[in-house]
Protein backbone atom coordinates (compact mmCIF):
# COMPACT_ATOMS: atom_id res chain seq x y z
CA UNK A 1 0.00 0.00 0.00
CA UNK A 2 0.99 3.50 -1.24
CA UNK A 3 0.01 7.30 -0.37
CA UNK A 4 1.22 8.65 -3.81
CA UNK A 5 2.90 11.09 -1.86
CA UNK A 6 6.68 11.30 -4.18
CA UNK A 7 10.29 11.82 -2.42
CA UNK A 8 12.33 10.01 -4.50
CA UNK A 9 13.36 9.35 -8.27
CA UNK A 10 15.42 7.03 -10.32
CA UNK A 11 17.06 6.88 -13.74
CA UNK A 12 16.31 4.19 -15.88
CA UNK A 13 19.50 2.76 -16.00
CA UNK A 14 18.91 -1.19 -18.18
CA UNK A 15 16.54 -2.79 -19.78
CA UNK A 16 16.12 -6.54 -20.95
CA UNK A 17 13.50 -7.29 -22.54
CA UNK A 18 12.31 -10.55 -23.58
CA UNK A 19 9.19 -11.93 -24.89
CA UNK A 20 6.83 -11.64 -22.45
CA UNK A 21 8.71 -9.97 -19.66
CA UNK A 22 10.85 -6.94 -18.66
CA UNK A 23 14.28 -6.90 -16.40
CA UNK A 24 15.28 -3.31 -15.25
CA UNK A 25 17.36 -1.44 -13.00
CA UNK A 26 16.83 2.04 -11.90
CA UNK A 27 20.01 4.06 -9.85
CA UNK A 28 18.52 5.90 -7.36
CA UNK A 29 19.07 7.52 -3.68
CA UNK A 30 16.11 5.49 -2.82
CA UNK A 31 17.28 3.81 0.75
CA UNK A 32 17.28 0.18 -0.12
CA UNK A 33 18.78 -2.44 2.14
CA UNK A 34 19.30 -6.42 1.15
CA UNK A 35 16.36 -7.32 3.66
CA UNK A 36 14.69 -4.92 1.74
CA UNK A 37 14.42 -8.17 -1.40
CA UNK A 38 11.00 -9.14 -2.06
CA UNK A 39 9.17 -6.15 -0.55
CA UNK A 40 7.12 -4.02 -2.73
CA UNK A 41 8.26 -0.56 -4.09
CA UNK A 42 6.08 1.54 -6.29
CA UNK A 43 8.03 2.70 -9.65
CA UNK A 44 5.42 5.54 -11.71
CA UNK A 45 2.33 3.96 -10.03
CA UNK A 46 3.30 0.35 -10.71
CA UNK A 47 3.90 -2.07 -7.95
CA UNK A 48 7.06 -3.81 -8.54
CA UNK A 49 8.87 -6.35 -6.45
CA UNK A 50 12.56 -5.57 -5.62
CA UNK A 51 14.68 -8.84 -6.34
CA UNK A 52 18.61 -7.41 -6.66
CA UNK A 53 20.09 -4.84 -5.74
CA UNK A 54 23.73 -3.65 -7.12
CA UNK A 55 25.25 -0.64 -5.52
CA UNK A 56 22.89 2.32 -6.49
CA UNK A 57 20.55 0.21 -8.63
CA UNK A 58 17.79 -1.70 -7.77
CA UNK A 59 16.00 -4.27 -10.09
CA UNK A 60 12.67 -5.04 -10.97
CA UNK A 61 10.86 -7.94 -13.01
CA UNK A 62 8.00 -6.38 -15.29
CA UNK A 63 5.02 -9.27 -16.27
CA UNK A 64 3.10 -9.11 -19.46
CA UNK A 65 0.45 -8.19 -17.15
CA UNK A 66 2.04 -5.12 -16.23
CA UNK A 67 3.31 -4.38 -19.86
CA UNK A 68 -0.11 -4.23 -21.22
CA UNK A 69 -1.89 -1.91 -18.60
CA UNK A 70 0.86 1.11 -18.24
CA UNK A 71 3.45 3.13 -20.10
CA UNK A 72 6.47 -0.19 -19.20
CA UNK A 73 5.81 -0.98 -22.69
CA UNK A 74 7.59 2.41 -24.09
CA UNK A 75 9.81 2.76 -20.96
CA UNK A 76 13.63 3.75 -22.32
CA UNK A 77 16.99 4.26 -21.12
CA UNK A 78 17.87 7.71 -19.22
CA UNK A 79 13.55 7.97 -18.50
CA UNK A 80 13.14 9.25 -14.65
CA UNK A 81 10.60 7.23 -13.07
CA UNK A 82 9.06 8.22 -9.57
CA UNK A 83 9.38 5.99 -6.74
CA UNK A 84 7.69 5.32 -3.05
CA UNK A 85 8.07 2.75 -0.65
CA UNK A 86 5.57 0.64 1.19
CA UNK A 87 3.66 2.92 3.78
CA UNK A 88 4.84 1.43 7.30
CA UNK A 89 1.73 1.63 9.94
CA UNK A 90 1.63 4.45 11.56
CA UNK A 91 3.39 6.25 8.79
CA UNK A 92 1.42 9.69 7.82
CA UNK A 93 -1.24 9.47 4.86
CA UNK A 94 -0.87 12.75 3.25
CA UNK A 95 -1.87 11.86 -0.48
CA UNK A 96 -4.51 8.89 -0.51
CA UNK A 97 -4.31 4.91 -0.54
CA UNK A 98 -2.82 3.56 -3.82
CA UNK A 99 -2.32 0.04 -4.36
CA UNK A 100 0.11 0.11 -7.73
CA UNK A 101 -2.36 -2.18 -9.53
CA UNK A 102 -2.15 -0.05 -12.54
CA UNK A 103 -5.84 0.12 -14.15
CA UNK A 104 -4.98 1.85 -17.84
CA UNK A 105 -2.63 4.93 -19.22
CA UNK A 106 -3.52 8.05 -20.35
CA UNK A 107 -2.66 10.25 -23.41
CA UNK A 108 -1.07 14.14 -22.45
CA UNK A 109 -3.59 16.15 -24.75
CA UNK A 110 -2.69 19.79 -23.13
CA UNK A 111 -0.66 21.57 -21.11
CA UNK A 112 -1.10 25.11 -19.68
CA UNK A 113 1.10 26.70 -17.79
CA UNK A 114 -0.24 29.42 -15.37
CA UNK A 115 2.19 30.93 -13.13
CA UNK A 116 4.21 28.37 -11.95
CA UNK A 117 1.28 25.68 -11.93
CA UNK A 118 0.37 23.03 -14.67
CA UNK A 119 -2.87 22.38 -15.82
CA UNK A 120 -3.31 18.90 -17.60
CA UNK A 121 -5.83 17.74 -20.08
CA UNK A 122 -5.64 13.68 -20.04
CA UNK A 123 -7.26 11.32 -22.34
CA UNK A 124 -8.18 7.67 -20.44
CA UNK A 125 -7.50 4.97 -22.94
CA UNK A 126 -10.06 2.86 -21.47
CA UNK A 127 -13.85 3.63 -22.02
CA UNK A 128 -14.99 1.07 -19.51
CA UNK A 129 -13.27 3.13 -16.48
CA UNK A 130 -14.80 6.44 -17.21
CA UNK A 131 -17.84 5.57 -14.85
CA UNK A 132 -14.96 5.46 -11.87
CA UNK A 133 -14.32 9.39 -12.24
CA UNK A 134 -15.74 11.80 -10.40
CA UNK A 135 -14.84 15.59 -9.93
CA UNK A 136 -12.75 16.31 -6.86
CA UNK A 137 -11.83 12.25 -6.68
CA UNK A 138 -8.45 11.32 -5.86
CA UNK A 139 -6.51 9.90 -8.55
CA UNK A 140 -2.62 8.47 -9.24
CA UNK A 141 -1.36 9.86 -11.90
CA UNK A 142 2.55 7.71 -12.90
CA UNK A 143 2.38 7.38 -9.04
CA UNK A 144 1.85 10.62 -7.70
CA UNK A 145 -1.30 11.49 -5.69
CA UNK A 146 -3.87 13.80 -7.43
CA UNK A 147 -7.07 15.61 -7.13
CA UNK A 148 -9.25 15.38 -10.67
CA UNK A 149 -10.36 19.45 -11.21
CA UNK A 150 -13.02 18.33 -13.81
CA UNK A 151 -14.57 15.48 -15.78
CA UNK A 152 -14.51 15.75 -19.53
CA UNK A 153 -16.38 13.14 -21.90
CA UNK A 154 -12.56 11.06 -22.15
CA UNK A 155 -10.61 13.25 -20.60
CA UNK A 156 -10.25 14.46 -17.32
CA UNK A 157 -8.28 18.33 -16.02
CA UNK A 158 -5.47 17.98 -13.23
CA UNK A 159 -3.73 21.04 -11.49
CA UNK A 160 -0.45 20.30 -10.42
CA UNK A 161 0.80 22.55 -7.91
CA UNK A 162 4.71 23.70 -8.27
CA UNK A 163 6.04 21.95 -5.22
CA UNK A 164 4.51 18.79 -7.06
CA UNK A 165 6.17 19.02 -10.33
CA UNK A 166 9.48 20.00 -8.50
CA UNK A 167 9.32 16.32 -7.01
CA UNK A 168 8.39 14.21 -9.60
CA UNK A 169 8.90 13.27 -13.22
CA UNK A 170 5.48 14.92 -14.12
CA UNK A 171 7.56 18.26 -14.91
CA UNK A 172 9.21 16.17 -18.07
CA UNK A 173 5.77 15.81 -19.64
CA UNK A 174 5.44 16.49 -23.14
CA UNK A 175 1.85 16.60 -25.07
CA UNK A 176 1.51 12.76 -25.91
CA UNK A 177 3.13 11.05 -23.68
CA UNK A 178 1.52 8.44 -22.08
CA UNK A 179 0.95 8.16 -17.83
CA UNK A 180 -0.06 5.50 -15.75
CA UNK A 181 -3.41 5.59 -14.36
CA UNK A 182 -4.75 3.93 -11.14
CA UNK A 183 -7.98 4.97 -10.04
CA UNK A 184 -9.57 5.91 -6.23
CA UNK A 185 -10.06 2.01 -5.31
CA UNK A 186 -12.81 3.33 -2.97
CA UNK A 187 -14.95 4.60 -6.13
CA UNK A 188 -13.89 1.13 -7.56
CA UNK A 189 -15.58 -1.15 -5.26
CA UNK A 190 -18.19 1.18 -3.58
CA UNK A 191 -19.31 1.15 -7.88
CA UNK A 192 -19.36 -2.07 -7.66
CA UNK A 193 -21.36 -3.02 -4.81
CA UNK A 194 -24.18 0.04 -5.39
CA UNK A 195 -24.78 -0.67 -9.11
Amino acid sequence: MFNGIIFNKGIIKSIKKNKKSILIGIESNLKVKKNDLGSSICCNGVCLTLFKIFKKIIYFYISIETIKRSNFSKINLGDEVNLEKSLLYGQQISGHFTQGHVDTIAKVKKIIIIDNSWILNLEIKDDKLLKYLEEKASISINGVSLTISKVLKKNIILNIIPHTLKLTNLKNLKVNDVVNIELDIFAKYIYKYTK
